[in-house]
């Protein structure tokens, strides 16, 4: 397989990050741990977007800098990366010089290339969307449908895009590429847009200093936008490094609903413009709402991923969402329903049964188990169903993380089982059953490890812990998974056993 590059959008510094921030992230972590699981050279980047009026005007508010709120800011981000365990290769920030030499690069070629002049702009703008509103987009008041706050009203001399002349091009190019906007829902939106026409847009300011310098004119900076839309190819080298470009691009962007357009509609025409491949894919997820609401800082309903690392940990809240919220759709979070997901499957389903199988280890075999492999009719379902959860991983390259992650947990249920049927409390009283005992156990521990390596993209962090304790040397996430975990027999290590991997949430 060749090399997969994966991103997310790099968040804007006006807002600290919170829990829908952190779903794009933590979902395209798991991503990339996947396909390195699976034994395919993946990068993984994230950043932050640093430019724009609206930061200018938020550090106007507070006193300070633009530099030096950004600098605040994107530390929060990396922080909060850092405590979800994410294993991200890059972290770009649009200040640095990397990226704003390789976003001049890019709009010299589209300048050169004919595709940029010089008109008036005159329209309805809205500072916290960075982006233009028709009159008709707006809510009653002439209120910004995202954010419901008055747009304002822009005229000056700026650079524009032919984003016009590129409408067949994308329709051909999604024609010919099915999954290029996923799910299909989203495609089906780009491609109607796309069909009622598409206006040439302005990319630069004239009345702003914090951005990027236009290179022919640096009376203008780029819009906000446009530049951060470059991110994702100055990080891997574009016009500095081609090599490293062509090692990684194109990419796949994972993006929230509200921000398709910019990436399947204006993004790939510019790549277009400056004869560069579109990128492999956009895959859009939906919100993640509170109370059945988007997250804002109006309705004062953000939540830090922080709050529930407290209670949760670090693996319970990433398996938390990628277990109930559906890629594609919107998701409601609720406290209630995050402890009893933990409580079910983590504590319960997966928590208690490494707590059995290794107390049982210990006080029937002194920690150490012969390798001795069964042959009856429950040994082949575990198996079975071992077999069945190595496949169904494989659907996290198609974002179907809560399918997979309950076709895993049926392994560990008939585990559960396995133990019930089996009775090795029973079998420990009878010397006549001592090899039937160890078989049981055997296929017991092999569960369990092939359990981590399923889980190690979900939960990285509790998967060597499990790993750790079953005695097992290195880690759980070696690829290639399709071999790894592959159920056979334990072999005849002492196991260590420690504190359970998840103790129970008292739900009061």
């Amino acid at each position: 397989m060749q090399s997969m590059y994966i991103t997310t959008p790099i968040y804007y510094v006006t807002d600290s990050p919170h829990i829908g921030h952190a779903y794009t992230t933590v979902v395209g972590d798991a991503i990339v741990r996947f396909y390195r699981l699976a034994g395919t050279d993946a990068r993984y980047l994230t950043g932050t977007d640093e430019h724009g009026l609206k930061v200018a005007r938020a550090a106007e508010e507070q006193g300070v800098t633009p530099q030096r709120l950004v600098d605040e800011v994107s530390t929060r981000y990396r922080e909060a990366w850092s405590l979800l365990d994410v294993s991200n290769d890059d972290f770009i920030r649009t200040t640095e010089p990397r990226h704003i030499a390789g976003a001049q690069a890019f709009l010299q070629t589209l300048y050169d290339n004919g595709d940029v002049y010089l008109d008036r702009y005159e329209g309805l703008y809205c500072v916290s969307c960075e982006d233009y509103y028709k009159e008709d987009d707006l809510l009653e008041g002439g209120l910004c449908p995202i954010h419901h706050r008055a747009v304002e009203q822009f005229s000056e001399d700026n650079y524009f895009f032919r984003l016009s002349k590129y409408g067949d091009a994308l329709l051909a190019h999604i024609e010919a590429n099915p999954d290029f906007v996923y799910p299909r829902t989203r495609r089906n939106e780009v491609v109607g847009f796309i069909n009622q026409g598409l206006e040439d847009f302005s990319i630069s300011r004239a009345t702003l200093d914090w951005g990027i310098p236009i290179p022919w004119d640096d009376t203008q900076v780029t819009y906000v936008w446009v530049e951060a839309l470059m991110n994702y190819a100055t990080a891997v080298g574009y016009g500095q490094d081609d090599e490293l470009f062509a090692t990684w691009w194109p990419a796949v962007h994972l993006v929230g609903k509200d921000i398709l357009r910019f990436h399947a509609v204006i993004w790939p025409a510019m790549l277009m413009a400056a004869g560069v491949d579109p990128p492999r894919q956009v895959a859009a997820h939906g919100w993640l709402l509170v109370g059945g609401e988007k997250m804002s800082k109006t309705t004062l309903n953000q939540i830090a991923p922080s709050e529930l690392v407290d209670t949760f940990g670090v693996d319970g809240y990433r398996y938390h969402f990628l277990r109930d919220v559906t890629f594609g759709s919107d998701g409601n979070f609720s406290w209630e329903g995050m402890v009893d997901r933990y409580n079910a499957d983590l504590a319960n389903d997966l928590g208690n049964l490494a707590n059995r199988v290794l107390n049982m280890v210990e006080q029937y075999r002194e920690g150490t188990v012969p390798a001795l492999s069964g042959n009856t009719e429950s040994d082949q379902a575990l198996r079975a169903a071992a077999a069945n959860a190595l496949t169904a991983l494989g659907g996290f390259a198609g974002y179907r993380f809560g399918e997979a992650l309950v076709d895993i947990w049926r392994l560990f249920g008939a585990a559960n089982s396995y133990v019930e049927d089996n009775a090795p409390w029973r079998l420990a009283k009878n010397p006549e059953e001592a090899d039937r005992l160890d078989e049981v156990l055997n296929a017991l521990l092999e569960a369990l490890r092939v359990g981590a390596i399923l889980i190690s993209p979900v939960m990285p962090g509790a998967a060597k812990r499990l790993w750790d304790q079953l005695g097992l040397a290195g880690a759980p996430d070696t690829a290639p998974y399709t071999e790894t975990a592959v159920f056979g027999v334990f072999p005849a290590i002492p196991i260590a056993r420690g504190n359970p991997l998840f103790p129970r949430i008292d739900e009061d």
